[in-house]
Protein backbone atom coordinates (compact mmCIF):
# COMPACT_ATOMS: atom_id res chain seq x y z
CA UNK A 1 0.00 0.00 0.00
CA UNK A 2 1.25 3.45 -0.90
CA UNK A 3 2.12 5.54 2.15
CA UNK A 4 2.88 2.48 4.27
CA UNK A 5 5.73 1.24 2.12
CA UNK A 6 9.27 2.54 1.94
CA UNK A 7 9.74 5.67 -0.18
CA UNK A 8 10.26 4.74 -3.78
CA UNK A 9 10.45 6.29 -7.20
CA UNK A 10 6.86 7.58 -7.16
CA UNK A 11 6.47 8.79 -3.60
CA UNK A 12 9.69 10.70 -2.92
CA UNK A 13 7.79 14.00 -3.07
CA UNK A 14 4.16 15.01 -3.12
CA UNK A 15 2.70 14.39 -6.56
CA UNK A 16 0.66 17.60 -6.88
CA UNK A 17 2.61 19.86 -9.26
CA UNK A 18 2.40 22.89 -6.97
CA UNK A 19 3.91 20.99 -4.06
CA UNK A 20 6.26 18.77 -6.05
CA UNK A 21 7.95 21.84 -7.55
CA UNK A 22 8.79 22.96 -4.01
CA UNK A 23 10.46 19.61 -3.30
CA UNK A 24 8.25 18.92 -0.29
CA UNK A 25 8.83 15.33 0.86
CA UNK A 26 5.97 12.86 0.98
CA UNK A 27 4.77 12.96 4.59
CA UNK A 28 1.65 10.94 5.34
CA UNK A 29 0.07 13.58 7.60
CA UNK A 30 0.66 16.38 5.10
CA UNK A 31 -0.62 14.25 2.20
CA UNK A 32 -3.70 13.31 4.23
CA UNK A 33 -4.44 16.94 5.10
CA UNK A 34 -3.94 18.09 1.50
CA UNK A 35 -6.37 15.44 0.27
CA UNK A 36 -8.87 16.36 3.01
CA UNK A 37 -8.74 20.06 2.17
CA UNK A 38 -8.98 19.19 -1.52
CA UNK A 39 -12.26 17.47 -0.71
CA UNK A 40 -13.41 20.46 1.34
CA UNK A 41 -12.63 22.80 -1.59
CA UNK A 42 -14.50 20.49 -3.97
CA UNK A 43 -17.54 20.45 -1.68
CA UNK A 44 -17.39 24.22 -1.28
CA UNK A 45 -17.20 24.72 -5.03
CA UNK A 46 -20.09 22.33 -5.70
CA UNK A 47 -22.17 24.07 -3.04
CA UNK A 48 -21.59 27.45 -4.68
CA UNK A 49 -22.39 25.97 -8.08
CA UNK A 50 -25.66 24.48 -6.81
CA UNK A 51 -26.70 27.91 -5.49
CA UNK A 52 -26.66 29.43 -8.98
CA UNK A 53 -30.32 28.75 -9.91
CA UNK A 54 -31.58 30.59 -6.80
CA UNK A 55 -28.56 32.74 -6.00
CA UNK A 56 -30.65 35.84 -5.29
CA UNK A 57 -32.63 33.95 -2.59
CA UNK A 58 -29.77 32.06 -0.93
CA UNK A 59 -28.15 35.06 0.78
CA UNK A 60 -27.23 33.45 4.11
CA UNK A 61 -25.70 30.29 2.62
CA UNK A 62 -23.91 32.32 -0.07
CA UNK A 63 -22.39 34.60 2.56
CA UNK A 64 -21.39 31.71 4.82
CA UNK A 65 -19.62 29.91 1.97
CA UNK A 66 -17.76 33.03 0.85
CA UNK A 67 -17.01 33.85 4.50
CA UNK A 68 -15.30 30.46 4.78
CA UNK A 69 -13.17 31.30 1.75
CA UNK A 70 -12.32 34.72 3.21
CA UNK A 71 -11.26 33.18 6.54
CA UNK A 72 -9.08 30.68 4.67
CA UNK A 73 -7.40 33.62 2.93
CA UNK A 74 -6.79 35.28 6.30
CA UNK A 75 -5.16 32.05 7.46
CA UNK A 76 -2.89 32.05 4.41
CA UNK A 77 -2.01 35.71 5.04
CA UNK A 78 -1.12 34.92 8.65
CA UNK A 79 1.18 32.16 7.43
CA UNK A 80 2.88 34.63 5.10
CA UNK A 81 3.35 37.16 7.88
CA UNK A 82 4.56 34.73 10.55
CA UNK A 83 6.46 32.15 8.50
CA UNK A 84 7.41 32.97 4.91
CA UNK A 85 6.00 33.69 1.49
CA UNK A 86 4.71 30.61 -0.34
CA UNK A 87 5.16 29.99 -4.07
CA UNK A 88 3.59 32.64 -6.31
CA UNK A 89 0.35 30.74 -7.10
CA UNK A 90 -0.52 30.65 -3.41
CA UNK A 91 0.01 34.38 -3.07
CA UNK A 92 -2.49 34.79 -5.93
CA UNK A 93 -4.97 32.46 -4.22
CA UNK A 94 -4.66 34.54 -1.05
CA UNK A 95 -5.39 37.78 -2.91
CA UNK A 96 -8.42 36.20 -4.59
CA UNK A 97 -9.73 34.84 -1.30
CA UNK A 98 -9.34 38.10 0.64
CA UNK A 99 -10.54 40.46 -2.11
CA UNK A 100 -12.82 38.14 -4.09
CA UNK A 101 -14.96 36.93 -1.19
CA UNK A 102 -16.16 40.38 -0.07
CA UNK A 103 -16.64 41.36 -3.71
CA UNK A 104 -18.92 38.38 -4.40
CA UNK A 105 -20.93 39.07 -1.22
CA UNK A 106 -21.31 42.71 -2.33
CA UNK A 107 -22.30 41.60 -5.84
CA UNK A 108 -24.89 39.06 -4.63
CA UNK A 109 -26.51 41.66 -2.35
CA UNK A 110 -27.22 43.80 -5.42
CA UNK A 111 -29.02 41.11 -7.42
CA UNK A 112 -32.73 41.73 -7.90
CA UNK A 113 -34.81 39.60 -5.55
Amino acid sequence: MQGLSKPGKWDATLSDPLYASAGIPAIATLDSNLRFFGGVWLGLGLSLYLLIPNIEKQTLLFRVLWGMIFLGGIGRLASMLFLALPPLPFIGFTVLEIIGAPFFIWWQARLPR
